[in-house]
C-alpha cells in the first residue's frame, strides 16, 4: 500500500506540474494573441452591466489598469478614451495626433493614437489594439450619464462575437462565431447590413395616413432615445404638428439641437408601436457631418431598443429581437417640467439645472439654470442617481414634485406641476 500511495503521490505531483505547465503556455499564447477572443478557451462568456440614462456600461480594465466605465456602442469603430486621465500615460504609446469630426455643432476635436494596448472585459480580451485618447473630455459624458465615464467602444466586440443584450437581467452575452444556432424561441430574426462599422436594419416601417413607409435605420445602443429622424436626407419626413425645440443629446462635437415630437404609429418588425417619441436633429448639428447621411433616415436608441432582448450577429448579418411583453406595453414618455440637468461634484453626486425651456412647468415655477436640486418629494438628490431624477420629472402629466432648491447659497422651496410637453 505504500508503495501505491507513493507512485500515487508522484502521479499527483506530476499532474499538477503539467498543469501548472499548460496553464503558464494558455497565459503566454494569450498573451501573444491579436485581437479580440474569449480567455481560457471559453465559447461562451456572460457579463453583467449598468444601465444609464438609457445606455449600457459596462467593466473595462485597459492595460490591466483600474476598472473603468465604458460606454457599448455598436457602431463606434474603434475604442476612444473620453477621459484620458483615467489612465496612466507612461503605460501609453501614442505615435501621432489626428483631429476627429462626428455629430454636433462645435468642430473637430484633437485626440492622440496609442497603440499596443490591452483590452479586457470580464473574461474578453484583446491584445495589441489600437486607441483614440481625446486630449480633454470635451464629451462630458460622466455628467449626462450621472456616474464616472471613462471611454466608448463596440464595433470590435460586436464584429468578433455574437452578441446578446438582455436588458431586463442587464446582462451581456458573448459567443464565438459559429457555436451560436437560432432557434425560434429567441425571437424574430431580421437581416442587417454592416456599413462603415455600423449596423442597419430596413426592420421598422413609418405607419401614417393608412401608408407604409419602410426607413432604413443605424441600430445604435450609444443613443439613448426611441428613434431619430434625420430630415435632411432626402426621405420627406415630416416634422409631427407638435414639438419641442431642445437640446437632443450631445456628439462627439459637441450639442446635437433639434426638435421633439411624436410619431402616431411604427411597426418594428410585426409589432406595432404607437405614440413613439422621436427626435428630428438639425441638419447642422446631425445629418450634414456624417458620410452616406443620404442613404439611411435615422437611427433607433436603446429607449427603443430596451423592449426586446437582442442579438446582432455582424458575421451573419442578422439580428433576433424578442419582445419584452411588460416593456413593449410601456408609454414613451419626455421631461414634463421644461428642465436640463446636469450631474457634477463628487462623483456626481450633484444635480444642477443648465436650462429652463420657456413658459414650461419649471419656468412657472420660478427655477433659473445654475440652481442645485437638493430635495425632490423630500428624498435628497445624493441618494439618487440622475436616471432617477430624469424619470421623477417624467412620471406623469397633472403630477406635482416637490423641490428644495439651492441658488447663491440661498435654499428655498418650489413646486412642479409636470405638464406633458409633447
Amino acid at each position: 500500500m505504500k508503495t501505491i500511495s507513493g507512485v500515487l503521490v508522484v502521479w499527483l505531483t506530476l499532474f499538477a506540474a503539467v498543469s501548472t505547465t499548460i496553464a503558464q503556455k494558455s497565459n503566454e499564447n494569450e498573451q501573444d494573441r491579436y485581437g479580440y477572443f474569449l480567455t481560457d478557451h471559453k465559447k461562451k462568456l456572460k457579463i453583467p452591466f449598468e444601465v444609464h440614462s438609457n445606455l449600457i456600461i459596462v467593466p473595462v480594465q485597459v492595460n490591466g489598469g483600474d476598472t473603468l466605465r465604458f460606454i457599448l456602442d455598436t457602431g463606434v469603430s474603434t475604442t476612444i478614451i473620453t477621459e484620458p486621465a483615467a489612465l496612466r500615460p507612461e503605460n501609453l504609446r501614442y505615435t501621432r495626433k489626428v483631429s476627429i469630426s462626428g455629430a454636433g455643432e462645435g468642430s473637430a476635436v484633437e485626440a492622440h493614437i496609442a497603440i499596443g494596448n490591452t483590452i479586457n472585459m470580464y473574461g474578453m480580451r484583446a491584445n495589441h489594439q489600437n486607441m483614440v485618447v481625446l486630449e480633454s473630455d470635451v464629451l462630458q459624458l460622466s455628467e449626462f450619464v450621472g456616474i464616472p465615464v471613462h471611454g466608448i467602444f463596440g464595433y470590435e466586440i460586436f464584429n468578433n462575437f455574437v452578441v446578446t443584450i438582455d436588458f431586463q437581467h442587464k446582462e451581456l452575452t458573448l459567443r464565438v462565431p459559429g457555436t451560436y444556432r437560432f432557434k425560434k424561441r429567441h425571437g424574430d430574426i431580421y437581416p442587417i447590413t454592416i456599413e462603415d462599422t455600423k449596423p442597419f436594419t430596413q426592420a421598422v416601417t413609418l405607419l401614417a395616413d393608412g401608408r407604409e413607409r419602410p426607413i432604413k435605420l443605424a441600430i445604435d445602443t450609444g443613443a439613448g432615445h426611441a428613434l431619430l429622424l434625420d430630415r435632411s436626407a432626402g426621405s420627406h419626413i415630416e416634422l409631427p404638428q407638435k414639438v419641442i425645440y431642445t437640446q437632443l443629446g450631445r456628439g462627439l462635437n459637441g450639442v446635437i439641437n433639434g426638435n421633439l415630437g411624436r410619431i402616431e404609429m411604427i411597426k418594428v418588425g410585426r409589432h406595432t408601436i404607437g405614440d413613439v417619441v422621436a427626435s428630428f436633429p438639425d441638419s447642422t448639428s446631425f445629418g450634414v457631418k456624417l458620410p452616406n447621411h443620404d442613404e439611411r433616415q435615422g437611427n433607433i436608441g436603446c429607449e427603443l431598443l430596451r423592449r426586446f432582448r437582442i442579438t446582432m450577429n455582424y458575421r451573419e448579418e442578422y439580428m433576433v429581437m424578442k419582445p419584452v411583453k411588460r416593456r413593449l406595453r410601456e408609454k414613451f414618455e419626455h421631461d414634463m417640467s421644461g428642465l436640463e440637468i446636469r450631474a457634477g461634484g463628487e462623483k456626481f453626486k450633484d444635480i444642477f439645472i443648465t436650462h429652463v425651456l420657456d413658459k414650461s412647468p419649471a419656468n412657472v415655477a420660478g427655477l433659473q439654470p445654475g440652481d442645485q436640486l437638493m430635495f425632490l418629494n423630500n428624498r435628497p438628490v445624493q441618494e439618487m442617481n440622475i436616471s432617477e431624477v430624469y424619470k421623477l420629472l417624467q412620471r406623469g402629466h397633472g403630477k406635482s414634485v416637490e423641490m428644495l432648491v439651492k441658488r447663491k447659497g440661498e435654499v428655498f422651496f418650489t413646486q412642479v406641476v409636470l405638464r406633458r410637453l409633447i
